[in-house]
């Protein structure tokens, strides 16, 4: 039966890690808040899966370093609140041609924002960092504070504490129309809610639901390969062994990154992922096969960690929506002030879930941000429109 239901609450599509964090935060602020989700919780069919995923401050860009200082306290605070352990505490090896834009750009901004860190030289690489080797002409630093989030015991955290405080999650709800308004109505294959303002953070489906809106967003959904790699020798490569996270800025097989986390979540095996993948359609994943990443990850496998068999044991799979600047979507609809859009978040945004998520409940309480979101705003997209005419 359909039925008319949470009229004037503040409402949410899309219950990944942005929408669970900006629920959480609505509920804190005593707001009546349904944040609605259209599998089954929890699933991996997004973006928001998986075990682990890298927390650090390591960036190119001076206002994600500054983010993310508050966002360390804030999953430090859930860890507290909830006496749940979310992060553990590894550092992040950042290696790149010690001439190359991007890597030196990273080491900068670190330096500049005195993040703890460690230089690393071609002399005393190996005494700090055992199996892997260290290209000619690349530099490397560690980033000290970075680490391993624990990502789906965070997202079931954030979830829970929004239901402890009275938040209402309904799952297996897809949404089929939005009408904005002063009031918007979200109609979903089990009912009809009203509510005075709605953030849409649904990841790959995005643009599907900002259509009703007449809004599109140039966003690209790709579906990355998740790669686990077998150690040769057991523990060489564990977190327990004090083996970092790992980023290569761009190397003899790409120019893109390849990042890496040490055996934890699966016994023996080291997760390595290329951050690129093939353009797919969110509701036909499995029919995207290409597996040209496996094969870069494998070329870059051989040449720097001896210690790990060269062929991946398990490859799951993942969704990156990308911009195209890779930068995130935090923005109020240019028509609607009422509809919130979280997107974008281009396969960097898990770490950012708690700041995130205070930012996208200030756009929808109509606040001031508490950072400056013009590298966000919507906006860049159609001046960019604009030029090129």
């Amino acid at each position: 039966k359909i039925a008319t239901k949470f009229t004037s609450c503040n409402g949410l599509i899309g219950a990944g890690v942005q929408g669970s964090f900006t629920a959480y935060q609505l509920a804190k602020r005593n707001k009546k808040t349904l944040l609605l989700e259209q599998f089954i919780l929890p699933h991996t069919r997004g973006s928001s899966h998986g075990q682990t995923r890298i927390i650090r401050r390591a960036y190119d860009e001076d206002f994600y370093t500054h983010m993310m200082g508050e966002c360390f306290e804030l999953w430090a605070q859930l860890e507290r609140e909830t006496g749940v352990k979310l992060y553990r505490q590894t550092g992040l090896l950042v290696m790149g041609p010690e001439n190359s834009q991007y890597y030196t750009t990273v080491k900068n901004t670190l330096l500049r924002n005195k993040v703890p860190l460690m230089v690393l030289t071609h002399e005393n690489f190996s005494q700090h960092i055992p199996h892997v080797k260290l290209a000619q002409g690349d530099e490397a630093v560690v980033d000290i504070t970075a680490g391993v989030l624990y990502a789906d015991r965070a997202l079931k955290t954030a979830q829970g504490q929004f239901q402890k405080l009275g938040g209402v999650i309904r799952d297996n709800e897809m949404v089929t129309d939005i009408k904005p308004g002063p009031v918007v109505t979200v109609s979903t294959s089990a009912g009809v809610y009203r509510a005075k303002s709605v953030v849409i953070t649904a990841g790959p489906w995005a643009n599907k639901l900002l259509s009703h809106t007449g809004l599109q967003l140039p966003l690209e959904v790709l579906k990355i390969n998740v790669c686990y790699w077998r150690e040769k020798v057991q523990g060489s490569y564990n977190v327990k062994q004090r083996f970092p996270c790992f980023l290569l800025t761009e190397g003899e097989e790409s120019n893109e990154h390849i990042y890496g986390l040490p055996s934890n979540e699966y016994p023996g095996l080291v997760k390595i992922c290329y951050h690129m993948g093939s353009v797919a359609d969110p509701d036909q994943r499995d029919m995207q096969k290409d597996k040209s990443d496996i094969d870069i990850l494998q070329r870059f496998v051989k040449r720097c960690l001896p210690g790990l068999v060269p062929e991946p044991a398990v490859v799951e799979s993942c969704l990156y929506t990308i911009t195209p600047d890779r930068h995130f979507v935090m923005d109020t609809h240019p028509t609607y002030s009422n509809i919130v859009i979280g997107a974008g978040f281009s396969g960097h945004g898990f770490k950012f879930g708690p700041i995130i998520g205070k930012l996208l409940c200030e756009l929808s309480l109509g606040e001031m941000p508490s950072y400056d979101l013009s590298p966000f705003r919507i906006r860049r997209f159609l001046e960019k429109t604009k030029s090129a005419l």
